[in-house]
């Protein structure tokens, strides 16, 4: 049974960062991509970054390029988004996708 679930999400201030973890069990992890997304209250789902199977490649949305970053381990099976500067704008429920799968989420929110 595929199961993804996040961590490390918190209180944190502005200009603030945060790494997040999803740990997945119940599949290969290191043969499928992963991508990490973002849900505000009262938003649609925002897709963030996707990291590809080994990890070499990896896109991130332009609106976070510049401090948002995602990596993974596959030894661990674990994926990582970094988050650096952190705004108010950020508070969101962080979620992990993998093998057509959600995890339930880490909140994260960005308040002084």
């Amino acid at each position: 049974q595929v199961r993804l679930v996040e961590s490390g999400g918190g209180l944190v201030q502005p200009g603030g960062s945060l790494t997040l973890s999803c740990t997945a069990s119940g599949y290969t992890f290191s043969d499928y991509g992963m991508r990490w997304y973002r849900q505000a209250a009262g938003k649609e789902r925002e897709w963030l970054a996707t990291i590809n199977d080994d990890g070499e490649l990896f896109v991130v949305a332009g609106s976070v390029r510049e401090r948002f970053s995602i990596s993974r381990d596959n030894t661990k099976e674990i994926l990582y988004l970094q988050m650096h500067s952190l705004k108010p704008e950020d508070t969101a429920l962080y979620i992990c996708y993998g093998h057509e799968s959600y995890g339930p989420g880490t909140q994260v929110t960005v308040a002084s």
